[in-house]
């Protein structure tokens, strides 16, 4: 059965005063001599936050409320801006063969020697700039918003490099079905909203 999703962007202005990031999956076993090994669960992170402090005016409650009741709590995924990182500039998305015309959207995070490929599924519509060999391109291709897969008209040629601009969500759901709210000095805030990426394989 296929999970519920819906393709709007949880509210921005609560999002910004957020406090929350990337989560890896990493187990640690001490060894009898002291020395440690590191198993890594998760190839890729899961991102993880927490928007309560977010909510600091009766206007954003009242629309944190609505978007939860919306969502029916953990049932219905949405958008989510992480305002840390969410654009990215000059990707290599792919090297044209004749004859593929689909590629996926990533953003690479590279440090030193090491490097971590993430696919993007929720480009921003508008936010792209798709170039062959350098030059950007007006037409000739479509981009997938619920994807992130760039699909051209006509199949880059043979050695042509696809690079890509482009502002990105994450598809994410609330970690809670409950959404509970502290009233202090007659204002109301909530106490806790946590929310998780929805990873897919």
């Amino acid at each position: 059965m296929a999970t519920a999703f819906d393709e709007i962007q949880f509210p921005t202005d609560i999002s910004y005063g957020s406090v929350g990031g990337p989560e890896f999956s990493t187990e640690i076993v001490t060894l009898g001599s002291g020395y440690e090994q590191r198993n890594q669960n998760w190839a890729h992170p899961r991102e993880r936050w927490e928007v309560a402090y977010g909510v600091n005016t009766e206007a954003k409650l009242a629309a944190l409320v609505t978007f939860f009741m919306a969502r029916k709590g953990m049932a219905v995924g949405f958008r989510f801006k992480n305002h840390g990182d969410y654009q990215a500039t000059g990707e290599v998305i792919g090297t044209g063969d004749g004859s593929t015309d689909a590629f996926q959207l990533v953003k690479n995070y590279t440090s030193g020697t090491g490097t971590l490929a993430r696919n993007i599924t929720k480009p921003v519509n508008g936010s792209e700039t798709i170039y062959l060999a350098g030059v950007p391109q007006a037409s000739g291709y479509d981009l997938d918003l619920t994807t992130g897969i760039v699909t051209f008209d006509t199949p880059p040629g043979n050695g042509v490099a696809i690079t890509a601009d482009f502002d990105f969500d994450i598809a994410a759901r609330f970690d809670t079905d409950h959404l509970p709210v502290q009233f202090v000095t007659y204002e109301a805030r909530a106490a806790s909203v946590p929310i998780v990426e929805i990873r897919t394989p």
